[in-house]
């Protein structure tokens, strides 16, 4: 079961990093949905191996194929399946390893929970996997632009001790596409840049921050105690390979604060009711407000790297992992669209949730003081 995520917009992730194919079944998308694969694969591309220097050298097409759920670029309200094939797996450079537990990978984990695991790229460990998720979060946002307006928009916001600052209300996506490393902030991404380089010829890695924002989300999605829509952002975005932490709003920040300083004063914008801060992120009470969700999540150093490591062998004794292949030595340019495909799923699941609980859909058209 720990493939499948979501409940009526459901995806369920399949494949290894080094096996014939990866891809995802995705469940309850509405039938009549046009899309092509080529909206798939631009989503693809942005996550897809080899774009630019700083990012592993695994040469992967990432090329998407639709095996089911289509008909005449229409959605069919079966389930839909998307496999991309694996074409420069590359199993034997990890042969010589296969019996040692690398620093901070899920080698021994993997062992002691089934007994025997796919060596080969750290198989369903690998951050190959997310291919999947990506594939998925494209039908996801498409669903969302077309009957909500939503956009969901992430960045990379910091680089170990390198930060930017970006206005979440006006980013866009071509501010974000403007460079390799994906901040909209241009001096800021040459830094970024020069840093992950340095980092990448010293044979090590480096982590950092994505921040993400969904613009146009209507007030109503979510629910109370334990399906809390940040709970299940923070779900989502924690199953994503390397993430290590995750903030809503204020965040850790939000601690330092007074009740009286922190606290989103509601107005009335035209008729509408809405905050004159967002210190809460878009989400009051496990349910949005209508405000921007802004959420950034933490991603640590890729544990793969191109330096010897004393390790143990599944035996107990100790050995000398001298690595050699290929690695990001920063995760952080190709998760920005990890981020947003999970939030896409998170925030369509919800939607499809709350179509079930009030199917007038009053509640996602309009929020007047006075609802009739």
């Amino acid at each position: 079961m720990g493939s499948i995520f979501g409940q009526l917009f459901r995806i369920s992730t399949f494949g290894e990093s080094h096996g014939g194919a990866v891809g995802v079944v995705v469940e309850g998308c509405p039938p009549g949905l046009e899309i092509s694969i080529d909206e798939i694969q631009t989503e693809l591309d942005r996550r897809k191996p080899g774009q630019s220097s700083i990012v592993t050298a695994r040469g992967e097409p990432d090329t998407a194929e639709f095996v089911s759920g289509l008909f005449e670029g229409r959605t069919i309200g079966t389930p839909i399946c998307i496999v991309v094939r694996n074409k420069d797996a590359r199993a034997s450079d990890y042969e010589r390893w296969k019996d040692l537990y690398r620093p901070s990978h899920a080698d021994y984990t993997y062992d002691a929970k089934y007994g025997i695991r796919n060596w080969s790229g750290g198989g369903r460990a690998s951050a190959r996997e997310t291919i999947g998720r990506v594939a998925a979060g494209a039908i996801a946002k498409k669903i969302l632009g077309e009957r909500l307006g939503v956009e969901v928009l992430s960045w990379v916001s910091r680089v170990q001790d390198i930060s930017a600052i970006v206005d979440g209300e006006t980013v866009t996506l071509a501010d974000i596409e403007s460079n390799i490393v994906r901040c909209p902030d241009q001096a800021v991404a040459e830094r970024m840049i020069a840093r992950i380089k340095d980092v990448k010829s010293q044979g090590d890695s480096i982590g950092g921050t994505v921040d993400c924002v969904a613009r146009g989300v209507p007030a109503g999605l979510g629910d109370p105690v334990f399906d809390k829509l940040e709970a299940d952002l923070a779900k989502a975005m924690l199953s994503l390979p390397a993430s290590k932490a995750f903030e809503i709003g204020s965040g850790m920040e939000g601690t330092f604060l007074k009740g009286s300083e922190h606290n989103d004063r509601f107005v009335n914008r035209d008729g509408r009711i809405g905050t004159t801060t967002n210190r809460s992120g878009g989400v009051q009470g496990g349910i949005s407000n209508g405000e921007t969700i802004h959420l950034r999540v933490g991603f640590k150093p890729v544990a793969t790297i191109l330096m010897p490591q004393m390790t143990v062998n599944d035996k107990g004794e100790e050995a000398e992992l001298l690595p050699r292949g290929r690695h990001d030595p920063c995760v952080l340019p190709r998760a920005v669209p990890m981020v947003e495909a999970m939030v896409a799923l998170v925030l369509c699941d919800h939607y499809l949730r709350q179509l079930a609980i009030r199917p007038e859909g009053a509640p996602l058209t309009a929020w007047p003081l006075s609802p009739t």
